[in-house]
Parts: structure tokens; sequence; C-alpha cells
């Protein structure tokens, strides 16, 4: 009558013991906000020049030729084609799990019990064969193949994969936002070092400018017409402009090795066409529709990714709390001789079993787990916003700047027009004495920063052509 009673409750507890271990924390799912404004300046036109391949967007042979070689040197990118292929044999370790373990086992022993005991009693009077006795000690020969198997009822170990090869496909977007961000920054220092080049060609010619000035001022000085101040005023300001001469010349020489550098080459000359700077114009933008990023931008795509495969992370951690089926099995022979295999089937070995293991008490590490695993969820999904936030701030950011700066360099061609007329005007007008030598000092300078800035405004309109394209995905295909 006891046992009629005891074995329900048994029963009946154990039921409740596994579902107290099945118990998950109740957690809200976010999920990530996709919406974007409909359009960055009011015009619905869906024409992008993100999807031109950069060899149509950078015409120039020479920056063509730089971006080809960076594409295949450029260590910081092998290191990502490194990762990318560590992430895909994770997909392989990930898929393997959940097929069946197969494999085979030798073992060679040999034991040696009392004789006083059970066994060794059992074996003193056993016999194998007709007059042979049990061997003492006794060896044991096995050869035996075993599989083990986990059923994959909660589908754990195939949200683990799936959760690799989302990881594996971000890696992939990751290189393709590294290749889009390795072609704009060598594309920017392409155009700076053109437009160094620039800069050291008007100091040159300034200097050249200067130095007739200077030769006229001390022929001025033996007339007794202008004091020695003013010769020792355009002296300095031509050694002013000499020591400019040599920083701009430094910096070539940095830019030419930041771009080799990039690259994977060791310091040399770039090959450039820098005549041509001042007459680049830049091309007309066509920025698509904010929608158009999401298909784009890689950083997005990749942020996309890593939220999905945080899902299936969630699902896996979840799947901690139910019970793990798994089944073995094996096969083989056994005997105190190798010679005894061949007698079948007394020597066969064969074991087949399969368990249920569910976490029941201390279940603090999985809950740990699951939670960390929603936090990183949640981590993903303000990182998608952020990504997606960032780009579209960045698009806009750089049609206004485009913009604005074509306004600017407008305005700077004018003035440096303007100011060239003045250099002429004011060294006539000092050569016949109707005009102080300061000015002519003071319109040279302003002539000379005029040009320097004029060349930097166009610097600045091409830089501004490669990161818009740059932002709205362009570069990696």
């Amino acid at each position: 009558m006891i046992n009629r009673l005891i074995y329900p409750c048994f029963f009946i507890m154990g039921i409740g013991l596994f579902i107290q271990s099945c118990k998950i924390p109740d957690l809200v799912e976010k999920s990530a906000d996709t919406s974007v404004p409909a359009s960055f300046n009011d015009s619905q036109d869906t024409t992008n020049i993100a999807a031109m391949n950069w060899r149509e967007y950078f015409t120039d042979p020479y920056l063509a030729a730089l971006i080809d070689t960076a594409l295949t040197n450029n260590q910081e990118l092998n290191i990502m084609l490194a990762e990318i292929e560590i992430s895909k044999n994770e997909v392989k370790a990930r898929k393997g799990e959940y097929l069946p373990f197969v494999g085979i086992k030798g073992a060679l022993g040999v034991e040696k019990v009392g004789r006083y005991t059970s066994q060794g009693a059992n074996d003193a009077t056993t016999n194998i064969e007709p007059g042979k006795e049990f061997p003492d000690p006794l060896p044991d020969f096995m050869l035996q193949a075993y599989a083990s198997w986990e059923v994959d009822i909660w589908k754990k170990l195939r949200n683990a994969k799936k959760s690799a090869v989302m990881r594996y496909l971000a890696s992939v977007e990751g290189r393709n936002f590294m290749k889009t961000h390795l072609v704009a920054e060598i594309a920017n220092g392409y155009y700076e070092l053109m437009a160094l080049d620039n800069q050291l060609a008007i100091v040159q010619q300034n200097i050249g400018i200067q130095n007739n000035a200077l030769n006229i001022v001390k022929l001025q000085k033996e007339a007794a017409k202008v004091t020695e101040l003013a010769v020792n005023k355009f002296e300095a300001e031509m050694l002013k402009n000499r020591s400019l001469q040599y920083y701009l010349q430094q910096q070539i020489v940095e830019t030419e090795n930041r771009i080799n550098f990039l690259v994977g080459r060791y310091p040399q000359p770039v090959e450039r066409n820098s005549e041509a700077f001042s007459e680049m114009v830049p091309d007309s933008v066509y920025a698509g529709i904010p929608s158009q990023l999401m298909a784009n931008r890689p950083d997005i795509k990749q942020a996309e990714l890593e939220i999905a495969a945080a899902k299936l992370d969630v699902q896996v951690a979840r799947a901690n709390y139910y019970p793990a089926v798994r089944i073995t099995a094996a096969i083989g022979d056994q005997a105190i001789n190798p010679a005894y295999w061949a007698k079948m089937p007394e020597s066969i070995l064969f074991s087949l079993a399969g368990d249920a293991i569910a976490p029941l008490v201390n279940k603090r590490a999985i809950e740990a787990e699951y939670l960390s695993n929603n936090a990183k969820q949640t981590q993903a999904i303000y990182n998608y916003q952020r990504t997606v936030l960032g780009a579209f701030v960045e698009v806009a950011n750089q049609l206004s700047n485009i913009r604005n700066l074509k306004t600017i360099y407008d305005l700077k061609e004018e003035q440096v027009a303007t100011l060239n007329k003045s250099v002429t005007i004011s060294t006539r007008l000092f050569q016949s004495a109707r005009a102080d030598y300061m000015e002519v000092l003071l319109t040279q300078r302003d002539a000379l920063e005029a040009k320097m800035e004029l060349i930097e405004t166009k610097m600045k309109q091409m830089s501004s052509m490669v990161n818009i394209y740059q932002a709205l995905g362009g570069g990696w295909k």
C-alpha cells in the first residue's frame, strides 16, 4: 500500500522538478526601428552614384592603379580576409556539431586482481578452453567503433550554426566596408598630394616674383629712393616663402608615404598628373533616396546581420534550459587475446544508450548566459540604429558641403583674379614711385594666401566627391 503511494509521489515530484528546470525568465524582445526619412533634399530621384564601380567613378589612371594595388596588398584588408576565413571555419564547426560523431577506438590493458576476491576466485576456476587456465595477470584487447549523437530537438545546434553563418556574412560586409574606407582614403590622399604640388608651384612662382621685386628695391635703394628697411622687408618676405616651400615639400613626402603604406609598399614616388588638378571639375552628384542606404552601405548590412546572429544566440541560450537528449552506441571486439576476436559472437561487444539531461539546481550560469545574450541583442539593435542614423547624417553633411564648396570656390576664384590685378598695379605704381613698398608686399602676400586657399578649396571639393561616394556606400563593388 505504501509503495503504491510512494511511486506516484516520486513521479509527480519528478514532473514538477522537470517543469521547474525548464522555466525561463520572461524578457521583452525589442525590434530595430528601420524607418528613415523619405528623401535627403526633397528629391525623389532614385539615381545613386553608389551603384557605380569605383573604376568608373575614379577615371584618373594613376589613382586607379593605386587603388587596384591597395586592394591586393593592403595589410589591414588582408587581416580582415583572414578574419573571414576564421568565421567560415566556425560555420563548419557549428555544422558538424549537430551531425553524429563517429570514431574508432583501440585499447590494450592488463589487470591483476587479488586471488581471494570474488573476481579472482571466479577467474581461477574458469577455463577458456580445455587444458588452458585463465591467464594471470589478465590482458585485455579491445577494438570498437563508437558513435554519439545529440538529438537537436530544440534546434539549439542548428540555431548556433545559423548564428555562425550570420556572423560570417557580417564579416564579409565588414570587409566590404573596409574596402570603401580604403578606396576613399587613397583617393583623398591622392587629391591632397596633387593640391600640395600645385601649392608648391605657386610658392615657387611667388618666390620668383619677389626675387624680381627685391632686385628692383635694391636698385631703388642705390638711387636713394627707398631705405634699407624696404630691402630688409622684401628679403624677409622671400625667406618666409622659401621656408614655406620646404614645409610643403615635407608634406608631400609624408603624403606620398601615407599612400605607399595604404598600398602596401615601401616609400617611393607616387605617380600623378598634378598639372590637371586646377582643371578638375566635380561631377554631378546623385544621392538617390535614403532607403537605398540599406542596400548599399556595407556597415548597415553588417549591423543588420549582427542583429540576426544575436537573436539566434538568444534562442540557443534559451534551449539550454531544456533537456539535452543524446544517443550513444558502440560495437566491436574485446578479448584477452586478439586471436579470440574471430570467435563470434562470444568476443563481440556492443552498447546502445540514450539519456536526457536537464538542469535542475543552480542554473545561474545558464540564466546569466541567457540574460547576457539578450543584452547583446539589445546592443546590436542600438548599434544598427546608430549606424543608420550616422549614414544619413554623413550623406546630408556631404551634400550640403558640396553645395557650399562650389559657392566658396567661385568666390575664391574671383578673389584671386582681383588680387592678381592688384599685384600688377601695385608693382607698376611702386616702380613709378607712386606707391609705398608696403602696399606691394601686402598685396603679394594677400594674393599668395588667396591662391593657396583656392587650391585648398579645390582639394576639399574633390574630397567631398570622394566622401559622398563613400557615404552612399560606393567603392566596394
